[in-house]
C-alpha cells in the first residue's frame, strides 16, 4: 500500500468515527498539515475506544500500555510498529517536532476514565481533546500561542459526553472564546470544530456553514 492511500484510509477513519473534527480539517489549505492533524485525531480516536471495546478494565489498560510503548518507541528514535495511526503519528511527530507531554496526557486521560469515570471532566477534557487540540494548533502555526486552543478542544470534548451538563459546557464555551482571541489564522482549524458543541445532531450540511462562518470570522 502506498503512503498516499495509507493516509486516504485514516483520514475516511476519522471521516467516518469523529465527522466533527474531520469537518473542520477541511479548513486546513495544506495537505501534509491536515494529514498530520488528522493523525492526531485518529490517536484521539484509539485512546477513546480503548475502555469501549475492552471487556474488562485491565484489558483496557493493556491497550492503553501499547499505545505508550509506541511514544517510547517514536520518541527514542526506534521503528514504531505496523499500525497505520501508529506510524502516522510517528511522521507528524517527527516532521513537527511535537512534544511528548500532551500526547502523554492524552493517554493519561483515558487511564482516569477507566478507574474513576474521568474524575475532573474539565480536567479529563483538557487532557484528552484539549491535548489534541493543542498539537494541532502547533502544526498549523508553530510560532503561535498553542495553549490557547487547550479550552476550545475540551468544551468540545464536554459536549461530545453522553448526557453532557448544559452549565459545564456553556462555561467551557465561554472559556474557549476567551482564548480563542489568541489563536492565529493559520491555526483557527485546530479549534473550529469548538462551534458545534451546541449543535452535536445538526446535519452534515448545516455543521459545514457553521464552521465555514467560524473560520471567516474567528469565532466559535
Amino acid at each position: 500500500m502506498t503512503d498516499d492511500a495509507e493516509t486516504d484510509d485514516l483520514d475516511a477513519l476519522v471521516r467516518r468515527v469523529d465527522p466533527d473534527r474531520w469537518l473542520s480539517s477541511r479548513f486546513i489549505a495544506d495537505p501534509a498539515a491536515r494529514a498530520d492533524v488528522v493523525a492526531l485525531y485518529a490517536y484521539d480516536h484509539e485512546l477513546g475506544r480503548a475502555p469501549r471495546v475492552a471487556s474488562n478494565p485491565l484489558l483496557a489498560e493493556i491497550r492503553l500500555t501499547w499505545w505508550r510503548e509506541v511514544l517510547d518507541e517514536v520518541f527514542e528514535g526506534r521503528p514504531v510498529r505496523r499500525h497505520p495511526t501508529a506510524e502516522a503519528l510517528a511522521a507528524a511527530v517527527r516532521r513537527r517536532g511535537l512534544p511528548r507531554e500532551p500526547l502523554e496526557a492524552m493517554i493519561e486521560a483515558r487511564v482516569r476514565e477507566l478507574h474513576d469515570g474521568a474524575g475532573d471532566l474539565l480536567q479529563w477534557a483538557g487532557d484528552s481533546a484539549g491535548s489534541a487540540a493543542v498539537l494541532a494548533a502547533q502544526i498549523l502555526d508553530p510560532q503561535g500561542p498553542a495553549d490557547a486552543a487547550r479550552p476550545a478542544g475540551a468544551a468540545w470534548a464536554l459536549a461530545r459526553r453522553e448526557a453532557p451538563s448544559p452549565d459545564a459546557v456553556r462555561q467551557a464555551l465561554a472559556a474557549a472564546r476567551a482564548h480563542a482571541r489568541r489563536v492565529s489564522v493559520a491555526a483557527f482549524p485546530a479549534i473550529a470544530h469548538a462551534a458545534l458543541a451546541r449543535h452535536p445532531h445538526a446535519s452534515e450540511f448545516a455543521k459545514r456553514l457553521r464552521l465555514t462562518w467560524a473560520v471567516a470570522w474567528g469565532r466559535i
